[in-house]
């Protein structure tokens, strides 16, 4: 099977205006002839009904990361990361995902918490099997946030290093992070890692997401765009600003599709369950 990589996404740093996004990925051949495989079987799969009906429980591992013991940038306290989880779960309910926190961890260390070294971080701190979810929190990061897609195979025994999502600490709810920080880039970030790409890939004329029912966008939206914004009027559909797969405020997030719970779903069993 191809692998899927790491997604960079929603991207800013800390100087930018928050309204400035920027997005470090790049779409590679071998995740795009994955998701138009993964489209290709959807329609074929005669378990997709029964696994629909399932619910797929992730257990979730929280590493939150501070330059010193003594330094309360990015130090996130219990309560807020139950916030931050109840936002997930509330969010992936209706795919019929739910995530069940098992571990927070607290590690002093300036080289991640400066966004450097991530690799030495992950080998460190990651905890659980491929089928756990390791959530990364740091004061300072290039973008608000990144996640890997799934890896199978010889590419699985060094991926699973690097598999989770890390996240800027200031975009959980009630964080500094102006219009970001309503916990949302949590559940974008994630989306990725169940193996959703950009409703806004490939503009108006390219191949798209590979989700049939997310419409056709020119590029990513900015901040909270007008309701009826179409920004390829010869597509079907308008602009998709509250998709979780778009780059919209944290306040116009509300939604997957149907095709994308499904896709997310298929993923799981594919390469996480």
């Amino acid at each position: 099977m191809p692998t899927f990589t790491l997604a960079i996404t929603r991207g800013a740093t800390n100087s930018r205006n928050s309204s400035d996004f920027r997005c470090g990925a790049t779409a590679n051949a071998a995740f795009m002839a994955q998701s138009k495989r993964l489209a290709e079987e959807e329609a074929e799969d005669s378990m997709l009904g029964q696994r629909s009906a399932a619910k797929i429980n992730v257990d979730v591992h929280i590493h939150i990361v501070t330059r010193s013991q003594d330094d309360t940038a990015g130090d996130i306290s219990d309560d807020i990361v139950h916030k931050q989880l109840e936002v997930l779960r509330a969010d992936y309910a209706p795919a019929g995902i739910f995530f069940d926190l098992k571990t927070i961890d607290r590690a002093s260390n300036a080289t991640w918490a400066n966004g450097t070294d991530l690799h030495g971080m992950w080998h460190q701190l990651r905890s659980g099997n491929y089928g756990d979810l390791n959530l990364y929190f740091v004061p300072t990061l290039q973008y608000y946030g990144f996640c890997s897609m799934p890896a199978t195979g010889d590419d699985l025994v060094n991926g699973i290093w690097q598999d989770g999502c890390t996240i800027r600490s200031d975009t959980v709810p009630g964080g500094s992070a102006v219009n970001y920080n309503l916990g949302k880039t949590v559940t974008h970030e994630v989306g990725h890692w169940f193996g959703l790409w950009h409703t806004f890939e490939g503009g108006c004329d390219g191949d798209g997401d590979f989700v049939d029912d997310t419409p056709a966008q020119a590029a990513a939206s900015d901040g909270c765009p007008p309701e009826g914004q179409d920004s390829c009027p010869n597509q079907p559909g308008q602009d998709a600003f509250h998709n979780f797969m778009d780059y919209s405020f944290d306040a116009c997030y509300r939604e997957f599709t149907p095709g994308q719970m499904t896709r997310m779903r298929k993923v799981w069993y594919a390469y996480r369950a």
